[in-house]
Parts: structure tokens; C-alpha cells; sequence
């Protein structure tokens, strides 16, 4: 069996190519996909060779970990999940690349358990349920969100699920192209802000260099999280030490996280509305990462893959 997928033959150097795929085992289920996100935070940092010694890591490799298709062939074990519409967390299954993260192919083989059922009529959006379950990860593992930094995809479901939770969190975006899209919460350049006592500020900035003076915004005791991907960080000590401090790393979703998420939206509680901006054939992918990346008016770019074999 073959796929076509995007690889990235090393930094910098995208193609569409077919790939040969591994068997299908007893517990594997077959999902021709329709749409997989781009992710701008992990995928930028794959693409420009940047990305910190990680398991897996090496060229060429598959990215994506954002797709949503329908299973349409499985396993001997896993024949009831034909037909299926499931969200796929990404995939490790072609014999001539490496699946880091897999997803962003025409066709995936995974293990069924890992296929999560999603109602067909979230379509497109559907690609989103990563980053919905990242942000329901970072909040579950502490705090509600007082502040934000950020207000692309994750930042915005920060805040939406902060919101559906009964909170009111404030955001902080300087770039003015993606200051709108807030409900229930307000969005703010930061410098404006002159408050000093936030009980817990969520970083999805990604920037290395936001340490000192969030902390500087932290009440004592209060905690920075991370939920941003970074190469290395540093911050003063002084000045973390008279808040005691405490800042932590929010790690990927899980299961649970993304079922949770996907339970908000059926209770209508999450909105995915508006945030993907962007849609490309598939056929267009060079083009698609480089507006990914560089077009600060995209929140969330989506290869559609309908027109590929």
C-alpha cells in the first residue's frame, strides 16, 4: 500500500510524494484523510531545522498531527470502526520516511484506539481538536487563566475554554491582525496593562525571552505556564524568588484531554468558529506552509487532501 503524503525531504526542502506504507495489523484501522492542519509552533520549527534534539527526530519525515478523515478499511480486530469519521493525532506508518508526526498524508494506518470518533458535520474544524486538547491540557493541570500572552489558535482556546469554565481571563496580543475574534474576554497590547498581581499567566507565545517580565506580572505564589513549544529559556532568579515563583511546562494532550475537549464542543460549550482562516489543496502544500508561517493573518492554515489520490 502507498500514500501520498507531505515530506519534508530536509529544512526547508517540502515535497508531495508517495510513500510506501507498513502492513495493516489485527488493530490498525485505514483513514483516507480529508483535512490536516498546519501546526505553526512544533511544524515551523521541523520545517526550518530548527527543532531541539527530539525522539524520532531526523529527514525526510511526515509532519502532522492534525487530520481528520473516515476509516475506510481496518483490521481484523478493528472492522467496527469502518466508516468512522476520526480525528488522527498523527501516524507511524510509512517504510521510506519517519512519522514525526505522520498525519499530513492522504492516507494513515494507526492503531484504532488512537482514531477518536468525531461527528462528521465539525468538518474541517475537526483538525483543531489537538490544540483544543493541548489548551484543555495546560488548564486542567493547574489554574484557571488570569492572563493569556497570545492570541493565535491556542491562545483563543485558552480563553474560550477559560470562558466555557466560568473564568475571564485578559489577553495580550501585539500584533494588531490578530487582536480581534475575542467573546467574552478581553484582548490588550499589554503595555497598557498595568496590573502586577496575576495568580496565573498561560504563555503560548512561544518567545524566549518572556520569562522575567511575566514573572514580574505574577501575585506571590503565582505561576507562569508554558504552554508555547521553546529551544531554551532563562529568567532572573531575584525576582522569581520574592514571588516564590512557580513556572510550569504544560506536555502533550492526552486521551482524556482529547476527549474532554471534544465533550465541550457537543455540549456546546467550545466554539471552534473562525479560527481556521485558511484552507489550500493539498497539491499546494509548499505554498500553504510558507503562508502558515509567515502570514500573521492566518490563524490556522488546513490542507485539503479531496483532490489527491
Amino acid at each position: 500500500m502507498k500514500a501520498t503524503a507531505v515530506v519534508l525531504e530536509a529544512p526547508e526542502q517540502l515535497t508531495l510524494r508517495r510513500l510506501g506504507l507498513r502492513p495493516v495489523d489485527a488493530a490498525d484501522v485505514v483513514v483516507e484523510v480529508d483535512f490536516s492542519g498546519i501546526s505553526t509552533g512544533t511544524e515551523r520549527l521541523l520545517y526550518t531545522g530548527t527543532m531541539p534534539a527530539f525522539p524520532g527526530m531526523g529527514y525526510p519525515l511526515v509532519p502532522g498531527y492534525e487530520s481528520v478523515g473516515r476509516v475506510v478499511d481496518a483490521g481484523a480486530d478493528a472492522g467496527h470502526r469502518i466508516g468512522d469519521t476520526v480525528f488522527v493525532p498523527g501516524a507511524n506508518c510509512y517504510t521510506d520516511a519517519r512519522g514525526l508526526f505522520g498525519g499530513a498524508a492522504r492516507t494513515v494506518i494507526l492503531p484504532a484506539a488512537k482514531a477518536l470518533t468525531v461527528d462528521p458535520t465539525l468538518g474541517r474544524d475537526a483538525a483543531l481538536l489537538a490544540l483544543a486538547a493541548t489548551a484543555h491540557h495546560a488548564l486542567a493541570g493547574g489554574r484557571p487563566a488570569d492572563l493569556i500572552v497570545g492570541h493565535g489558535v491556542l491562545g483563543r482556546l485558552l480563553a474560550r475554554i477559560t470562558v466555557a469554565l466560568g473564568g475571564s481571563p485578559t489577553v495580550w496580543e501585539t500584533n494588531p491582525a490578530r487582536a480581534g475574534g475575542a467573546t467574552g474576554y478581553a484582548v490588550t497590547d499589554g503595555a497598557s496593562d498595568d496590573r502586577r498581581d496575576y495568580g496565573s499567566i498561560y504563555d503560548v507565545s512561544g518567545a524566549a525571552d518572556m520569562l522575567d517580565p511575566l514573572i514580574g506580572r505574577l501575585a506571590r505564589g503565582g505561576e507562569v505556564v508554558l504552554a508555547g513549544f521553546y529551544d531554551r529559556l532563562s529568567f532572573t532568579f531575584p525576582p522569581a524568588f520574592m514571588r516564590e515563583a512557580r513556572i510550569r511546562i504544560a506536555a502533550e494532550f492526552t486521551p482524556g484531554d482529547l476527549a474532554a475537549a471534544t465533550a465541550l464542543i457537543a455540549e456546546g460549550r467550545l466554539s471552534l468558529a473562525g479560527l481556521v482562516t485558511h484552507v489550500a489543496p493539498a497539491a499546494a502544500a509548499n505554498d500553504a506552509y510558507v503562508t502558515a508561517f509567515g502570514d500573521a493573518a492566518c490563524l490556522k492554515m488546513v490542507l485539503d487532501w479531496s483532490e489527491v489520490a
